[in-house]
């Protein structure tokens, strides 16, 4: 390469999205007779993390009902439905997101 020639560097890193902060979820004073949802979000084993919190949840503490649930989609695409279901259905939520 002569030294006159000039070459383009590009940055790899992008530019990140804006992200809008928002509150947690109000704690549950207790779970007993509640419903929990486990929510896979289908990334990375999940739904194996998922399936032994539920199994954790039969054998500690069977007064929660615990309903496993799969987002329509990947992971990157938003399910609205699966979130007005947990709304009108349940009385919390554990999101995985695998390991």
């Amino acid at each position: 390469m002569a030294r006159s020639d000039k070459i383009t560097v590009l940055n790899p890193m992008g530019y990140p999205p804006k992200v809008t902060r928002q509150s947690l979820a109000p704690r549950l004073d207790a779970l007993d007779g509640k419903t929990v949802y486990l929510v896979d979000c289908r990334f990375d084993d999940s739904e194996l993390l998922l399936k032994e919190m539920q199994n954790w949840f039969r054998e500690r503490m069977p007064s929660v009902r615990t309903v496993f649930k799969r987002i329509s989609s990947v992971y990157l695409k938003d399910d609205p439905q699966t979130w007005e279901e947990i709304k009108a259905n349940g009385q919390g939520a554990v999101i995985g997101v695998g390991h």
